[in-house]
């Protein structure tokens, strides 16, 4: 689904590792004019991680402002958001694992984020991994990370005018502006 110029306000694309989404979600923000802008959640643990980053930050090319924020989440969007431009935060899993492994409150972080989102002057697009499809985690720490990132996923899509899944480059659409009830 293409966007033309105008985005939503919010917008959440999931997949899978792989799947494509962030491509996706960098090609909805292709055709806004104006500031365009990677808010990027993860870190560099590792040179593996690192040469992520660096394949991401090469595909994206020129035309992106790139901020670098893995906690304060809700903070970065309230100073970033303007509406002549679009911000694509990628991605919200790696977000959850950066709060969790920081020892933060999971659940006030999304309340905060959630609250956040009503107020911001411009559209985001999220992206964030969809990880409740294989199997049950042997441990309880992956449990604990796989059950924030389904109710995360649930609270920004209820809230969000678009939802995509992608799976296998291929976009699906699961909740469009032109879809929903009027109220």
């Amino acid at each position: 689904m293409t966007w033309g110029k105008t985005l939503p306000q919010l917008t959440l694309v999931l997949g899978g590792a792989r799947s494509g989404k962030s491509r996706y979600a960098e090609s909805l923000l292709e055709a806004v004019e104006g500031t365009r802008v990677y808010l990027a959640t993860a870190e560099p643990g590792d040179a593996e991680m690192a040469e992520r980053i660096r394949r991401h930050r090469e595909r994206r090319g020129d035309g992106w402002e790139t901020i670098e924020e893995p906690l304060a989440l809700a903070a970065a969007l309230q100073r970033t958001t303007a509406p002549d431009g679009a911000i694509l935060v990628d991605c919200l899993t790696l977000w959850l694992a950066n709060l969790m492994g920081a020892g933060r409150d999971v659940e006030a972080e999304t309340v905060a984020l959630l609250e956040t989102l009503p107020a911001l002057a411009g559209p985001v697009v999220f992206v964030s991994n969809e990880v409740g499809q294989g199997i049950v985690p042997d441990n309880a720490l992956a449990r604990a990370f796989r059950d924030h990132a389904g109710r995360l996923n649930q609270a920004v899509a209820g809230v969000a005018q678009s939802v995509v899944l992608v799976a296998a480059g291929l976009p699906l659409t699961l909740k469009c502006p032109s879809l929903q009830k009027a109220s």
